[in-house]
């Protein structure tokens, strides 16, 4: 049985994960970005299969995290926070969250699509989600950039929102997800 115990701070396995997942996004971002404009070469087939096994594990690790976060509730906001910022900010999580299932999915479609399967980490074969197809494939290509653009503008608006609060408010926002930030209150 739990009690209902008020936390001001995200479990330990909620930072642990939401800071994993921040880093394999942004290497896998910057592989797309990087590999989009590369010749056609065995670094770049290497630096796409990366990239493929980034966003697969993403998927995974954000399957968990969702799971993690539905028992574990995030901690409440500290109530010198507007009711429309309150709102806004679960906004940002709910299309954060979308986002990290809607990317991987586009770029697995995206890869079935142009007739490419993934191999998750070299090893093993995942199942191809749609049939080949040129035009979609194209398609989903473009989803997939689009997405990712989009999670860039929402990553910002996150990131920024957060340093706000922890430089210019000066409350326990950040703080309730970087372990060694002191707690204010």
């Amino acid at each position: 049985m739990r009690l209902n115990v008020v936390t001001t701070r995200y479990t330990r396995t909620a930072i642990g994960l939401h800071w994993l997942i921040a880093v394999l996004i942004i290497v896998a971002f910057a592989l797309g970005w990087t590999m989009a404009d590369m010749e056609n070469s065995p670094r770049k087939l290497r630096w796409i299969s990366w990239h493929k096994w980034l966003g697969i594990t993403v998927l995974g690790l954000t399957a968990v995290r969702l799971l993690w976060r539905l028992g574990h509730p995030a901690p409440a906001l500290p109530a010198s926070v507007p009711l429309w910022q309150q709102k806004a900010a679960e906004g940002v999580h709910f299309l954060l969250y979308g986002l990290m299932f809607a990317i991987p999915l586009s770029g697995w479609l995206f890869s079935s699509a142009r007739g490419f399967s993934v191999v998750y980490l070299g090893i093993l074969p995942l199942p191809d989600l749609i049939g080949a197809n040129e035009e979609l494939g194209d398609w989903l290509h473009t989803v997939h950039i689009g997405l990712n653009y989009t999670l860039l503008a929402v990553f910002g608006a996150h990131v920024g929102a957060a340093l706000k609060h922890h430089f210019i408010e000066r409350d326990d926002v950040l703080a309730r997800m970087v372990p060694w930030l002191e707690r204010k209150g």
